[in-house]
Protein backbone atom coordinates (compact mmCIF):
# COMPACT_ATOMS: atom_id res chain seq x y z
CA UNK A 1 0.00 0.00 0.00
CA UNK A 2 1.07 3.50 -1.30
CA UNK A 3 0.18 7.04 -0.56
CA UNK A 4 0.54 9.41 2.17
CA UNK A 5 -2.29 9.31 4.62
CA UNK A 6 -4.23 12.10 5.14
CA UNK A 7 -4.97 13.75 8.46
CA UNK A 8 -8.68 13.07 9.29
CA UNK A 9 -10.41 16.45 8.16
CA UNK A 10 -14.09 17.64 8.56
CA UNK A 11 -16.15 16.80 5.27
CA UNK A 12 -19.43 19.19 4.76
CA UNK A 13 -21.25 18.42 1.70
CA UNK A 14 -24.72 18.53 -0.31
CA UNK A 15 -25.93 16.16 -3.21
CA UNK A 16 -28.73 18.24 -5.38
CA UNK A 17 -30.53 16.31 -8.01
CA UNK A 18 -30.57 17.15 -11.60
CA UNK A 19 -32.96 17.44 -14.37
CA UNK A 20 -30.30 18.86 -17.16
CA UNK A 21 -26.83 18.39 -15.70
CA UNK A 22 -24.89 19.64 -19.23
CA UNK A 23 -27.06 22.65 -18.53
CA UNK A 24 -25.75 22.41 -14.66
CA UNK A 25 -21.96 21.51 -15.81
CA UNK A 26 -22.29 24.21 -18.50
CA UNK A 27 -22.00 27.06 -15.83
CA UNK A 28 -19.24 26.10 -13.92
CA UNK A 29 -16.48 27.79 -16.00
CA UNK A 30 -18.65 30.73 -15.43
CA UNK A 31 -18.28 30.69 -11.47
CA UNK A 32 -14.37 30.43 -11.73
CA UNK A 33 -14.47 26.49 -11.88
CA UNK A 34 -12.14 24.55 -13.84
CA UNK A 35 -12.06 20.96 -14.71
CA UNK A 36 -10.41 18.46 -12.97
CA UNK A 37 -11.52 15.19 -14.50
CA UNK A 38 -13.71 14.33 -17.40
CA UNK A 39 -16.07 12.03 -17.06
CA UNK A 40 -14.77 9.26 -15.37
CA UNK A 41 -16.21 5.53 -14.04
CA UNK A 42 -16.31 5.43 -10.33
CA UNK A 43 -16.57 2.21 -8.22
CA UNK A 44 -17.06 1.92 -4.99
CA UNK A 45 -17.26 -0.89 -2.55
CA UNK A 46 -18.55 -0.29 1.19
CA UNK A 47 -17.71 -3.20 3.89
CA UNK A 48 -19.02 -3.94 7.01
CA UNK A 49 -19.32 -6.57 9.97
CA UNK A 50 -21.30 -9.41 9.53
CA UNK A 51 -23.91 -7.62 12.13
CA UNK A 52 -23.59 -4.39 10.72
CA UNK A 53 -21.38 -2.65 13.49
CA UNK A 54 -20.05 0.36 11.03
CA UNK A 55 -23.46 0.74 10.18
CA UNK A 56 -25.24 1.25 13.25
CA UNK A 57 -22.20 3.22 14.02
CA UNK A 58 -23.02 5.76 11.08
CA UNK A 59 -19.94 4.82 9.64
CA UNK A 60 -18.54 4.26 6.38
CA UNK A 61 -15.21 2.17 5.10
CA UNK A 62 -14.66 2.19 1.43
CA UNK A 63 -12.62 0.97 -1.06
CA UNK A 64 -13.16 3.50 -4.41
CA UNK A 65 -12.08 2.79 -8.13
CA UNK A 66 -11.43 5.95 -9.95
CA UNK A 67 -10.17 5.23 -12.63
CA UNK A 68 -6.85 3.82 -12.60
CA UNK A 69 -6.69 5.29 -8.57
CA UNK A 70 -8.05 3.52 -5.84
CA UNK A 71 -8.53 5.35 -2.39
CA UNK A 72 -9.21 4.18 0.83
CA UNK A 73 -11.80 6.07 2.88
CA UNK A 74 -13.61 6.41 6.44
CA UNK A 75 -16.57 8.68 7.19
CA UNK A 76 -18.01 9.26 10.76
CA UNK A 77 -20.31 10.81 12.70
CA UNK A 78 -19.26 14.12 14.75
CA UNK A 79 -20.92 16.05 16.86
CA UNK A 80 -21.37 18.38 13.95
CA UNK A 81 -23.39 16.32 12.15
CA UNK A 82 -26.66 16.93 13.88
CA UNK A 83 -26.00 20.51 14.62
CA UNK A 84 -26.22 21.20 10.69
CA UNK A 85 -29.57 21.18 9.69
CA UNK A 86 -28.52 22.08 5.51
CA UNK A 87 -25.14 20.52 5.23
CA UNK A 88 -24.04 16.76 5.55
CA UNK A 89 -21.32 16.72 8.03
CA UNK A 90 -18.96 14.04 8.94
CA UNK A 91 -15.47 13.34 9.46
CA UNK A 92 -13.42 11.76 6.97
CA UNK A 93 -9.91 10.26 6.96
CA UNK A 94 -8.79 8.56 3.42
CA UNK A 95 -5.61 7.83 1.62
CA UNK A 96 -4.23 6.51 -1.66
CA UNK A 97 -3.55 2.81 -2.01
CA UNK A 98 -1.95 0.62 -4.94
CA UNK A 99 -4.05 -2.30 -4.87
CA UNK A 100 -7.93 -2.36 -3.73
CA UNK A 101 -8.53 -5.59 -4.56
CA UNK A 102 -5.62 -7.05 -2.25
CA UNK A 103 -7.13 -4.46 0.55
CA UNK A 104 -10.34 -5.79 -0.01
CA UNK A 105 -9.15 -9.44 0.27
CA UNK A 106 -7.21 -8.56 3.64
CA UNK A 107 -10.70 -6.54 4.76
CA UNK A 108 -12.33 -9.83 4.43
CA UNK A 109 -10.06 -12.32 5.78
CA UNK A 110 -10.50 -9.80 8.92
CA UNK A 111 -13.98 -10.51 9.03
CA UNK A 112 -15.32 -7.75 6.68
CA UNK A 113 -17.61 -8.19 4.00
CA UNK A 114 -18.26 -6.17 1.10
CA UNK A 115 -21.94 -4.73 1.59
CA UNK A 116 -22.93 -2.56 -0.96
CA UNK A 117 -21.68 -1.79 -4.29
CA UNK A 118 -21.98 1.59 -6.39
CA UNK A 119 -20.92 2.93 -9.32
CA UNK A 120 -21.19 6.65 -11.40
CA UNK A 121 -19.59 8.58 -13.96
CA UNK A 122 -17.89 11.03 -12.49
CA UNK A 123 -16.63 14.80 -13.71
CA UNK A 124 -14.95 17.06 -11.05
CA UNK A 125 -14.46 20.55 -10.88
CA UNK A 126 -12.91 23.08 -8.50
CA UNK A 127 -12.27 26.41 -7.54
CA UNK A 128 -10.22 27.99 -5.27
CA UNK A 129 -12.20 26.95 -2.25
CA UNK A 130 -14.37 23.86 -2.74
CA UNK A 131 -15.19 21.36 -5.55
CA UNK A 132 -18.06 20.57 -7.34
CA UNK A 133 -18.53 16.92 -9.01
CA UNK A 134 -21.01 15.98 -11.67
CA UNK A 135 -22.45 12.25 -11.31
CA UNK A 136 -24.27 10.30 -14.09
CA UNK A 137 -25.46 7.30 -11.80
CA UNK A 138 -27.47 3.93 -12.27
CA UNK A 139 -30.40 6.12 -10.96
CA UNK A 140 -30.09 10.21 -11.97
CA UNK A 141 -27.84 12.51 -12.20
CA UNK A 142 -26.64 14.32 -9.26
CA UNK A 143 -24.38 17.01 -7.81
CA UNK A 144 -22.18 17.15 -5.23
CA UNK A 145 -20.98 20.46 -3.96
CA UNK A 146 -18.30 20.24 -1.23
CA UNK A 147 -16.30 23.65 0.49
CA UNK A 148 -17.04 25.75 3.76
CA UNK A 149 -21.01 25.73 4.25
CA UNK A 150 -21.05 29.36 3.38
CA UNK A 151 -19.27 28.59 0.30
CA UNK A 152 -21.64 25.83 -0.78
CA UNK A 153 -24.57 28.30 0.02
CA UNK A 154 -22.96 30.97 -2.06
CA UNK A 155 -22.47 28.68 -5.10
CA UNK A 156 -25.23 26.86 -4.59
CA UNK A 157 -27.32 30.35 -5.06
CA UNK A 158 -25.34 31.19 -8.19
CA UNK A 159 -26.38 27.80 -9.86
CA UNK A 160 -30.20 28.40 -9.19
CA UNK A 161 -30.36 25.68 -6.37
CA UNK A 162 -32.07 26.62 -3.50
CA UNK A 163 -31.68 25.37 0.03
CA UNK A 164 -34.74 23.27 -0.06
CA UNK A 165 -33.43 21.17 -2.95
CA UNK A 166 -30.42 20.38 -0.94
CA UNK A 167 -29.82 16.34 -0.17
CA UNK A 168 -27.74 15.29 2.95
CA UNK A 169 -28.47 11.31 1.80
CA UNK A 170 -26.12 8.94 1.04
CA UNK A 171 -26.18 7.04 -2.22
CA UNK A 172 -26.61 3.89 -0.45
CA UNK A 173 -30.08 5.70 1.25
CA UNK A 174 -30.81 7.52 -2.37
CA UNK A 175 -30.71 4.03 -3.79
CA UNK A 176 -32.91 2.48 -1.07
CA UNK A 177 -35.38 5.15 -1.30
CA UNK A 178 -35.39 4.57 -5.55
CA UNK A 179 -35.60 0.64 -4.58
CA UNK A 180 -38.94 1.71 -2.30
CA UNK A 181 -40.03 3.59 -4.89
CA UNK A 182 -39.82 1.57 -8.38
CA UNK A 183 -39.54 -1.79 -6.59
CA UNK A 184 -36.57 -2.79 -8.57
CA UNK A 185 -35.39 -5.68 -7.61
CA UNK A 186 -31.47 -4.75 -7.95
CA UNK A 187 -29.20 -5.15 -5.08
CA UNK A 188 -26.33 -2.70 -5.78
CA UNK A 189 -26.49 0.98 -7.38
CA UNK A 190 -24.67 -0.30 -10.79
CA UNK A 191 -25.07 -0.49 -14.23
CA UNK A 192 -25.06 -3.96 -14.66
CA UNK A 193 -27.91 -4.22 -12.26
CA UNK A 194 -29.83 -1.11 -13.42
CA UNK A 195 -30.73 -0.32 -17.15
CA UNK A 196 -30.52 3.39 -17.02
CA UNK A 197 -32.93 3.96 -19.54
CA UNK A 198 -35.60 1.75 -18.00
CA UNK A 199 -34.78 3.34 -14.83
CA UNK A 200 -34.64 7.20 -15.83
CA UNK A 201 -36.80 7.35 -19.65
CA UNK A 202 -36.65 11.09 -19.35
CA UNK A 203 -32.76 11.28 -18.22
CA UNK A 204 -29.62 10.36 -20.71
Amino acid sequence: MTGQIAPGKMETEIKVRLTDRLAFAMQLPTLGFHLLTTETMERNVLFDTPDGLLRQRGELLRIRQYGDRWTLTHKAPTENSAASAHHKVRAETETEIEDGRTLAAIFERLGYAPIFVYEKLRTEWADNEGHVVVDVTPIGDFAELEGEPEWIDRIAAKLGVSAASYLKASYGQLFQDWKGATGHPAMNMTFGEIDRQEANPATR
